[in-house]
């Protein structure tokens, strides 16, 4: 993904795929103008097959960044079928010749400071993947997610990569060195809405990769119907992170059990290998009426060809290392605890799941 003979003239290339978002453009330029740090800058924007005037506004604007010592390079999809946002990001890399990139979504804004502040450790390791908190935009759209990104410790970065939520570096904040693209890997879009994203988050720790966050919103992050998340499908991210959590965690656990007896439990049993579904000993609850069912019942046969019985207990009652399949901060603080109570190591004796 790298351009054969560079000198790394220019240090920081901002990554800026294009589809659609004319109305969020300049602010997201102007952004990049206003950046502290404008030494040895260039910015790579890739148009993928725009049916809006966003190219033309990439070319009005070229002048005003050359204006301001930055460097532009400018790419389009040659033909009329979008590529999708994998395809344009590898584009948008593959066009650029800076040391570092900056990923910057079209219809973000970025801090003042934000160049500066992840530069200066994006270069004491160049297989960082370094992020930030955020303002989100709207305010209080998505307050779930926006909450649980901006409050992850150094530990959880690692241990909470599993979740519906997805990368807990947020894809908008990246900053990194191009070696780590080297590393990782590109970005793929095996179908329409694959999160790529996130798929590239976890060959990136497979490989060795390493994260941080800046604890301080570098970045305006802009929420609306139009935006690319949207069209990421809901199984596609199930199956993705299922995968990931049976070759990472429970492959090397002998048992373990499902922390929530209710529907999203119970889907996350049936979508079990059928070694991992031999490793669940209990379901657990606090609901005294899932409780006191007993048993729950699966529609899955197991290999001696009987349907599958797992026990439903209380959390009190039931044995780590947990699978929890509880959403965070949905229950006024009343799961969190009980977690809490049982002193337990995240990381270690139990992952989220949910």
């Amino acid at each position: 993904m790298s351009n054969q003979g560079m000198s790394y003239e220019i240090l920081v290339s901002i990554i800026m795929p294009i589809y659609n978002t004319s109305a969020f453009l300049s602010e997201a330029f102007q952004s990049i103008i206003e950046q502290t740090w404008k030494t040895s800058l260039e910015v790579s924007l890739f148009c993928d097959a725009c049916t809006d005037d966003s190219l033309e506004l990439c070319y009005q604007w070229k002048q005003k960044f050359i204006d301001n010592d930055i460097k532009v390079v400018i790419g389009k999809n040659p033909t009329n079928n979008c590529g999708g946002v994998g395809y344009s990001k590898n584009q948008a890399i593959q066009q650029s010749h800076g040391k570092y990139l900056c990923f910057l979504d079209s219809d973000d804004i970025m801090m003042p400071a934000r160049i500066q502040m992840q530069l200066e450790l994006a270069e004491n390791d160049h297989l960082l993947l370094v992020g930030s908190q955020y303002i989100r935009t709207p305010e209080c759209s998505t307050k779930r997610y926006t909450l649980w990104s901006n409050s992850l410790t150094d530990d959880q970065l690692y241990c909470q990569i599993y979740t519906s939520f997805g990368p807990t570096i947020i894809n908008p904040t990246w900053f990194c060195s191009r070696k780590v693209i080297e590393n990782a890997g590109p970005f793929l879009e095996r179908v329409k809405g694959f999160p790529e994203d996130l798929e590239f988050f976890y060959r990136h720790l497979l490989r060795g990769g390493r994260l941080v966050k800046i604890n301080q919103p570098l970045l305006i992050y802009r929420y609306h119907i139009c935006g690319a998340s949207f069209s990421v499908h809901e199984d596609t991210i199930w199956n993705l992170r299922l995968k990931q959590l049976e070759a990472n965690v429970l492959s090397k656990w002998e048992y373990f059990t499902i922390w929530n007896a209710g529907k999203q439990g119970r889907k996350f049993f049936r979508t079990l290998s059928e070694e991992n579904k031999h490793k669940v000993k209990a379901l657990c609850d606090v609901d005294s009426k899932k409780i006191n069912k007993g048993f729950y019942k699966c529609e899955v046969v197991g290999s001696d060809g009987k349907k599958m019985t797992i026990p439903i207990v209380h959390f009190k009652a039931a044995k780590p290392p947990f699978v929890i399949c509880v959403k965070i901060n949905l229950t006024n603080g009343e799961f969190e605890e009980n977690l809490k109570s049982l002193n337990l190591i995240e990381g270690n004796d139990y992952f989220h799941f949910s």
